[in-house]
């Protein structure tokens, strides 16, 4: 079946299964996802480089497999998805090679649009009526920074979050302190739609993401994002029973504000050998500025003791970034120059890991956005992440936004949460769907030297 049928039937299926109480799992069992691959658990596979199982065979084959696509919720929600069904029929899905290099799509230019997020975001709300309210974070200014209001170099809005693996969640993590219901699938999808719609991000970085087909993709489609996924090559989430598939990265981009330049699927390796850990690199053009921007999302190796492996993936990324940021591309001189860059991503690093210095110090000129909420723009965030399970509590700093300084100008920053805030019991919650706060930044481009441009090089 090519994959245009398989999202169809998918799609019905989605559409005709599901109520406000239905689990939306599959029983163990051999089928496939809309991109034709399976989605198994192991059977006396060699151990890899970082501890993990080795990636799948090409035909996905192994001891035990748990595909499944879940259903949006109640008769509100199938209205939505039904909405959706031309969104499905995406190059995204026959994606064959995962680690590669893309051209440009050839068809990135059509309407996408299809639902309003101003209805999205009260469907949401609807959905989470039992629930307390969302807490309101501010956008705040960085100290010494004015704002950036050119109608010609408008802000790009980012946003970065690890929304935390459904089959981890429910089944792995052990959020002791976090009643089960909060973790139900059926609403605490809406709780983490609700932050991006409110957001309305023009770039959007995810980790942890195994609803991509059933969920992410058809409905940022619908409101006018492109976007790619990257499973690990064996993803945690396939080791519990009922699961949905590997969880991976996915980067979205609005289709109206930028176009695609390129794209690259990255397996990062460490000492040469590859390992469990991936990464998304998407070349855009800017469509208000002329102007190339390049961005990047990766979830790195996590827990302790792993701080070497984290080290050497993340020098591996610099080496691919540093690569693909410096290509000419046959473009003009004034094109050819490095492209600027924002790398997001849950590094499961602190910023005392050598990871972290290798950032910082890199070649590349990156800072790290949220420093810049410090009153001496040095230092990072208390937490991103804080957490109780059955080994104690856990409160640290694994999430950034790596930005290119000299390029780029960080305008607004979303704040942390305060302990208060966040309360006893930690996160995830009924106010915080994921273990991992989002972050967000609205960044713009600086002024080019010489007053060069290279809106002439960009396809408009």
């Amino acid at each position: 079946m090519n994959p245009a049928r398989r999202c169809s039937a998918l799609l019905n299926q989605l559409c005709s299964r599901g109520g406000p109480t239905a689990r939306g799992r599959f029983s163990p069992g051999p089928v496939s996802n809309p991109a034709g691959r399976r989605f198994s658990g192991a059977g006396g596979r060699q151990m890899g480089v970082d501890g993990t199982r080795p990636p799948l065979t090409p035909n996905g084959t192994s001891a035990r497999t748990a595909a499944t696509v879940c259903p949006m919720g109640g008769s509100s929600s199938r209205r939505l998805f039904g909405t959706l069904t031309q969104s499905l029929n995406s190059p995204t899905l026959a994606q064959q090679d995962l680690y590669r290099e893309e051209s440009p799509e050839q068809d990135l230019d059509r309407d996408l649009t299809g639902t309003d997020p101003d209805q999205l975001l009260r469907e949401c709300q609807h959905a989470l009526q039992r629930r307390p309210a969302r807490l309101r974070r501010d956008l705040v200014q960085p100290g010494g920074t004015a704002p950036c209001c050119h109608e010609h170099n408008p802000s790009i809005r980012v946003l970065q979050w690890n929304i935390l693996a459904q089959a981890l969640g429910e089944g792995k993590d052990g959020f002791i302190r976090c009643p089960l219901d909060a973790l139900n699938w059926q609403e605490r999808k809406y709780l983490i739609l609700e932050e991006i719609v409110t957001h309305r991000p023009d770039i959007l970085c995810l980790q942890e993401v195994d609803h991509f087909y059933d969920t992410f993709e058809p409905i940022m489609t619908s409101l006018g994002y492109h976007g790619s996924f990257l499973p690990k090559p064996w993803s945690p989430c396939l080791d519990v029973e009922q699961n949905n598939g590997p969880d991976g990265c996915a980067l979205f981009y609005r289709s109206s504000r930028f176009s695609l330049q390129a794209v690259s699927h990255l397996r990062l390796s460490a000492m040469m050998l590859p390992t469990n850990q991936v990464a998304i690199v998407q070349t855009l053009g800017c469509r208000a500025t002329g102007r190339r921007l390049c961005v990047a999302v990766t979830h790195l190796k996590a827990r302790s003791g792993w701080e070497r492996l984290r080290s050497a993936q993340g020098a591996d990324l610099l080496q691919s970034l540093r690569r693909i940021t410096s290509r000419g591309g046959g473009q003009s001189e004034a094109a050819s120059a490095s492209v600027p860059l924002v790398v997001c991503g849950d590094f499961n690093a602190e910023p005392s890991e050598d990871v972290y210095r290798r950032f910082s110090s890199s070649p590349l000129g990156l800072n790290s956005a949220y420093k810049l909420l410090s009153s001496d723009g040095q230092t990072e965030p208390a937490y991103t992440t804080w957490k109780i399970r059955p080994s104690g509590e856990s409160c640290s700093t694994l999430d950034y936004i790596w930005y290119s300084h000299d390029a780029l100008r960080v305008d607004r920053l979303l704040n942390i949460p305060t302990e208060e805030q966040i309360g006893p019991d930690r996160l995830p919650s009924y106010h915080y769907p994921s273990d991992h706060l989002s972050l967000l930044c609205d960044i713009s481009f600086r002024e080019e030297p010489h007053g060069l441009s290279v809106t002439a090089a960009l396809d408009q």
